[in-house]
């Protein structure tokens, strides 16, 4: 990147014929089909931005409307040059459930310390952002190479699964409707095409809350939902903001988060490069700086954790747009319909035994979406260092083994995460698991349907 060039990229009109050439980072559309356009990566991002604070317990309706202020701001920060939608994280599930005993059941009594670890999350990650700005991302690469970043990927998965098949064990019904969602989501994603298939958190949760209000509300089988809170919403108003605690030990538990975003997030702007045919290597640290303040603003008001979007990555894959603008338009629907007090009550009448199942997938999925990362970069499982690196860091991460230092605890993903980079640098010292540069561009061909943020 050179110091003379300017800030923002120069925006021209497209020219090209949609059916046949791609739209340029650079480039915009007619306002008529930006809004279009935006409104269906705004659909596209809709069921994990919901999903995420559920499972966290905080105000979906609060964090859709954060996304949206985040991702404009990621785009001005960046410059218009990375094509991102800012979604609520995946990531920070965990974390959040160890630093504040989160059951996964209604608002989280502790979401205070959860916000104030996020806000220092999100410092750390615009930090690391400006060192990149200065030096490249060659150091994380080295630091996080596939070996790492698909076994912190998996860690995650690993670590939620006890408490969410927990979660829908309570009774024979919550256990079956779990089931239902986890078939409805399945057959969504397996049996659909098209945009359907990429909002298939969204469609497999409408058909399973259908399902659950036929067997509830109608034939008073289970716990019938409650409708009176949507009823009693207004259609418009501020949603409610919430006061970061900052408190050592929560902090501790979700600030490491801030490396499984930088690994994910350096996925996500190689597939982008990939895609667009455009080196974006040297805006990768603005990325991570821009999704590091989105973080930390997010939080400092009551929202989740931010992070780049793969969902909205694959739609770029399949429409061919990649004008950042596009995002922008994303962003203002985001923010309208976080003002619908109206939508959060609906939001909030979804069934718990509804999200246990949806839990499962997600979580599945994630775990899943590691092993992908060690297959697409084709990680050598021949090399017992590598075997060690992977094997210790997920025993560790699924049986939730946690490091105390003091009165501080590092959490069971904190401790696996931490286990797997210094086991790197320790085994692998005069090495690389893999070919770099050909399992990048390997890689980069392979973006999924779905895939959920980690």
């Amino acid at each position: 990147m050179s110091s003379q060039e300017p800030w923002f990229v120069k925006f021209k009109p497209y020219q090209g014929n949609l059916d046949q050439n791609p739209v340029q980072i650079d480039e915009y559309l007619p306002a008529g089909k930006s809004v279009v356009l935006g409104l269906q990566h705004a659909f596209a991002m809709f069921g994990a931005t919901v999903l995420a604070p559920l499972l966290m317990g905080f105000d979906p309706n609060l964090t859709i409307f954060i996304t949206g202020f985040g991702t404009i701001l990621f785009f001005l920060i960046t410059g218009g040059r990375l094509p991102s939608y800012l979604g609520s994280s995946f990531a920070f599930i965990a974390a959040v459930a160890a630093a504040t005993g989160y059951n996964g059941i209604g608002a989280n009594p502790n979401l205070a310390l959860a916000l104030g670890g996020t806000v220092v999350c999100g410092i750390i990650y615009a930090l690391i952002g400006l060192v990149v700005m200065r030096t490249g991302t060659a150091w994380i690469e080295k630091l996080m190479p596939p070996i790492v970043t698909g076994a912190i990927v998996m860690i995650i998965g690993l670590n939620l699964a006890p408490v969410t098949i927990k979660g829908v064990s309570g009774n024979g019904f919550d256990t079956w409707m779990a089931v239902l969602t986890i078939l409805s989501i399945s057959a969504v994603a397996v049996f659909t095409k098209g945009m359907l298939r990429r909002l298939l958190l969204l469609v497999g949760l409408c058909v399973a809350y259908f399902a659950y209000f036929i067997f509830a509300n109608v034939l008073g089988w289970g716990k019938p939902i409650d409708f009176t809170p949507i009823a009693q919403a207004a259609w418009f108003g501020l949603p409610t903001f919430h006061t970061p605690v900052f408190e050592a030990n929560a902090i501790l538990l979700i600030a490491p988060v801030a490396l499984i975003l930088v690994a994910e997030n350096l996925g996500h702007f190689k597939a982008v490069s990939a895609m667009t045919g455009r080196n974006l290597s040297p805006y990768m640290g603005r990325g991570f700086f821009a999704d590091g303040v989105c973080t930390t603003m997010s939080a400092s008001i009551g929202g989740t954790g931010m992070t780049t979007y793969a969902e909205n990555i694959g739609v770029m894959a399949v429409t061919k747009v990649y004008s950042t603008t596009v995002f922008v338009v994303a962003g203002i629907f985001a923010i309208l319909l976080g003002l619908s007090p109206k939508f959060g009550a609906v939001i909030h009448t979804i069934p718990v035994a509804l999200l246990g199942g949806a839990s499962i997938v997600v979580f599945g999925l994630i775990t899943v979406a590691g092993a992908k990362i060690w297959i697409d970069n084709r990680v050598d499982f021949s090399q017992n260092s590598t075997l060690i690196i992977a094997a210790v860091s997920l025993i560790m991460g699924a049986g939730n083994f946690s490091l105390h230092i003091g009165s501080f605890d590092l959490g069971g993903i904190g401790t696996a995460t931490l286990a797997a980079i210094v086991l790197n640098l320790l085994l692998n010292r005069d090495k690389t698991t893999l070919n770099q540069t050909d399992a990048t561009e390997h890689n980069d061909k392979n973006i999924q349907p779905f895939s959920p943020q980690s």
